[in-house]
């Protein structure tokens, strides 16, 4: 699948840890800012100019312009940014299904993603509020067989208590839909991140 400029670009700090993904079309920006740095094959850093001069290969998605194809990079590092950023975790549907394990967090089923509800483990008409030590990931029958009910009303104890997610810029880039090979140097596998936290 060709993404053109809005092809997703893994962004390091100097230290070749993940900071973010970005577009192609902000990569090229920085790289001709002078900001970042393409990340080659082998880790040779390469500014704009030098990326310029680079063949593409069979496969590689490329953006036309007046001089020819030029090749999209995969991984960027910035030129002088060291930290590694302070991520907050948005609540949303998606991310408490992935903190969740997309797993109904009341019989343990695994059912497809369409069939995924949130539900509140204090109900919304009860005064519970929609946040992450409120909301957990249950199938269509168990959010339906709760209710409206507490959940020591319906003997429905959720597996694991729901808790704000304490996951690094990696963590979140693995769970990225689209990932690609050259990424996979620098990005660390969530259970291994979980492990040694």
């Amino acid at each position: 699948m060709s993404y053109g400029l809005r092809a997703p670009v893994l962004v390091l700090n100097r230290f070749y840890q993940p900071v973010r993904v970005t577009s192609a079309r902000q990569a090229f920006e920085m790289l001709y800012m002078g900001r970042a740095r393409v990340v080659a094959e082998d880790f040779v850093q390469l500014d704009f100019a030098a990326w310029l001069r680079t063949a593409p290969r069979e496969g590689d998605e490329c953006i036309g312009t007046v001089r020819g194809p030029v090749r999209v990079p995969r991984v960027l590092v910035l030129v002088a940014y060291d930290r590694v950023p302070r991520v907050t975790v948005r609540l949303s549907r998606r991310n408490v299904f992935l903190r969740d394990g997309h797993t109904c967090q009341y019989c343990g089923a695994r059912p497809p993603v369409r069939e995924l509800n949130l539900d509140h483990v204090v109900p919304r008409s009860r005064g519970g509020r929609s946040t992450w030590d409120n909301l957990v990931t249950s199938c269509r029958a168990c959010n339906l067989r709760k209710g409206g009910s507490m959940p020591h009303e319906c003997g429905m104890q959720p597996l694991r208590p729901p808790i704000r997610p304490r996951w690094s810029a990696a963590v979140q880039l693995e769970a990225a839909p689209r990932r690609f090979a050259e990424w996979e140097p620098f990005l660390v596998a969530p259970r291994e991140v979980a492990a040694a936290e």
